[in-house]
């Protein structure tokens, strides 16, 4: 799919630095669980809390893994591009993660991948090609794709298990932008303007374009009910009807477009 909209730019440091941080609020938070928690349903199919929590593990361990191939020539795919290409990937992806992390207690699974993220990403410390399931990616790119996963999956555990994981500012701020973005990619256009402060302002689907004062369609959410929405975890109308998302003007209606990954 080629992007239509203006490529946002994110500052590679201070995303490795958000990545790793976030992973390391999980592991404190896993190492606590019970194993009643782990046995909770995690509210994503028929995964357990346990299981969920080793996916997560996993994620890390990938991109550590990710980081000892030989690199891609030349990067097929970017961020904003990555929502799209994931849906194929699912059952892989879940296959890959049971194979690669059974066999170890949780927080043994959290140590151990994030000791190898760690040193791949030290031993990484610019940017290169990664060669990928979905399409080749940079480093940079692929890191501001981990904030979504780490962050959404931040939430379901804190829904799932009854936890206070933290979320750091700079991972929830990425991965608003992107799946905002994502939204402007999908359907571009300048006809309903897509507000979630603090982080992100888009413009999306097409018709009569807004230019000055205020626009005729216009929704606005926050950060987090904005994830749940473009992962469908949340549903249009649940989140209007529990005043979680405003949506004025004909055109304001994303229940079409959304969500935009499951």
């Amino acid at each position: 799919m080629a992007s239509r909209t203006r490529t946002r730019t994110y500052d590679a440091a201070k995303i490795r630095v958000a990545v790793t941080a976030q992973f390391g609020h999980i592991t404190e938070a896993v190492r606590e669980l019970t194993p009643q928690q782990l046995g909770l349903p995690s509210g994503l199919g028929e995964w357990s809390v346990g299981e969920l929590a080793g996916h997560i593990a996993w994620i890390a361990d990938s991109l550590a893994a990710g980081l000892a191939r030989p690199p891609g020539a030349v990067a097929e795919l970017t961020a904003v591009e990555w929502p799209f290409a994931t849906a194929s990937l699912a059952g892989k992806i879940s296959e890959a993660a049971r194979e690669t992390l059974t066999g170890a207690p949780v927080p043994e699974l959290f140590e151990r991948a994030g000791a190898r993220l760690a040193e791949a990403l030290e031993a990484n410390p610019g940017s290169r090609v990664m060669d990928l399931w979905i399409g080749d990616m940079t480093l940079a790119d692929f890191l501001v794709t981990r904030t979504v996963e780490l962050v959404v999956h931040t939430d379901d555990l804190n829904r799932a298990a009854g936890l206070d994981i933290p979320v750091e500012r700079q991972a929830l701020a990425a991965c608003t932008r992107l799946l905002a973005d994502a939204l402007a990619l999908k359907a571009p256009g300048g006809s309903v303007e897509v507000r979630i402060p603090p982080f992100a302002v888009v413009q999306c689907v097409q018709g009569p374009r807004h230019t000055r004062g205020t626009p005729p369609n216009v929704v606005e959410t926050d950060p987090l009910t904005w994830l749940r929405l473009a992962t469908g975890r949340t549903g249009w109308a649940e989140a209007l009807a529990e005043a979680r998302v405003s949506a004025s003007g004909e055109r304001a209606d994303l229940s079409g477009l959304l969500p935009l990954m499951g």
